[in-house]
């Protein structure tokens, strides 16, 4: 079964696609952290961040995978552990760019749909149900103000223990930018695809959504 949950920056994807995952026993795939080890890869390589054709040959170089670990998803490039530094402002400020190469996301996808053939998955991001899983069983589209997301992530930036330099106001301008660049891009831009349930989490807790969500695929579950 796949579960395909999408929607913009900091709208709490990752979040609960992680819990959902852990309480349906499904595999979680976070594409976000895929995007951002390339733009992470891009930084380590010093390349620019629109040179598709030197940050797909550091893609091939250095192997972009996935990992569980204790039971919490880790990104690793090659042998080495980037979960923590793909979630500091500068990558944040820059995997736009580097997820809209044409190139970086063929590749990536291809990868999301080979991970997502061979087993049961909940899989977020910002084209899962319209391009990665179009015939995704249960399709969730998540949205929040940009204000309540600016929060989050400067709570998520406390928590992870990563210096921040920005005002609640610059986050929030950088996210409302960060949406403007998703869905105005021409490859796979952010959008809610026809047949996926909207669902505004800028009032609700992170249960609440889980529970809205479990409840889509329960529904789901008893037609298959």
């Amino acid at each position: 079964m796949q579960v395909a949950i999408d929607g913009p920056a900091s709208a709490g994807k990752s979040t609960v696609a992680k819990i959902i995952a852990q309480k349906l026993n499904f595999t979680y795939i976070d594409t976000g952290a895929m995007y951002r080890a390339s733009t992470w890869l891009a930084r380590e390589h010093k390349l620019s961040y629109g040179d598709e054709k030197g940050i797909l040959a550091a893609i091939d170089q250095e192997n972009i995978e996935l990992k569980s670990v204790a039971g919490q998803q880790k990104v690793f490039v090659g042998t080495k552990d980037i979960s923590q530094e793909i979630r500091t402002p500068d990558i944040s400020a820059h995997v736009s760019q580097v997820s809209a190469l044409a190139g970086v996301r063929e590749k990536m996808v291809k990868l999301q749909r080979q991970m997502a053939g061979k087993m049961n998955v909940v899989m977020d991001g910002r084209d899962i149900g319209t391009t990665v899983l179009p015939n995704a069983a249960v399709k969730i589209f998540l949205i929040a103000s940009a204000r309540s997301r600016a929060e989050r992530r400067m709570k998520d930036f406390k928590e992870r223990g990563i210096k921040v330099d920005q005002s609640l106001a610059e986050i929030e301008h950088d996210i409302a930018e960060r949406d403007y660049k998703d869905s105005h891009r021409k490859i796979s831009p952010l959008k809610k695809a026809q047949d996926a349930i909207e669902i505004d989490t800028t009032a609700m807790t992170i249960e609440q959504v889980v529970n809205a969500i479990l409840f889509e695929i329960k529904k789901s579950q008893k037609k298959l």
